[in-house]
């Protein structure tokens, strides 16, 4: 299935084989559900608050990607974007639905002293510390889910 992935756009390419996901958010925070669909546009599902879960049905090729509040980047799986496996059903025949645990990655200690800038610190007063100029401009990048989708997206393509 790994390969598979790795071969596949990031976007939904069919809805033939159904599957049944119980994404568990055990991050520290609400995380929200992405769905990309067929032309690979963000569609969100909601907030999944920490220690809850959003039960889904959803397809085989139906990728999925979610974030915190602050739009940091968040793993199902300890994946960025999660793609569904084969669906399982139970001996009566219902299905059963896979647990999917949403969590925070590790982040590089860059990362996460930008984090706590941004939470501190507003944006026009970004310019007056006194740090490098290339740290200045990554404060003034926030994140970005569709920008984040087109760097995944052109890393798979590279792939």
């Amino acid at each position: 299935m790994a390969e598979q992935e790795e071969l596949q756009p990031l976007r939904s390419l069919h809805s033939l084989h159904p599957t049944f996901i119980d994404f568990l958010n055990k991050s520290s925070g609400q995380a929200e559900a992405w769905w990309l669909d067929f032309s690979g546009a963000p569609v969100s599902y909601g907030d999944i608050r920490p220690g809850r879960a959003l039960k889904m049905n959803t397809y085989q090729t139906h990728p999925w990607i979610f974030r915190a509040l602050d739009g940091s980047k968040l793993l199902a799986d300890f994946r960025e974007v999660y793609f569904p496996t084969e669906a399982e059903y139970g001996e009566d025949g219902d299905p059963l639905y896979r647990t999917v645990v949403v969590t925070r990655p590790v982040y590089s200690l860059q990362e996460y002293c930008s984090k706590l800038i941004r939470k501190l610190v507003r944006e026009e007063d970004i310019d007056k510390l006194e740090i490098p100029g290339f740290l200045k401009k990554d404060l003034h990048r926030s994140p970005d889910l569709l920008r984040d989708i087109q760097a995944l997206g052109a890393l798979r393509l590279k792939s």
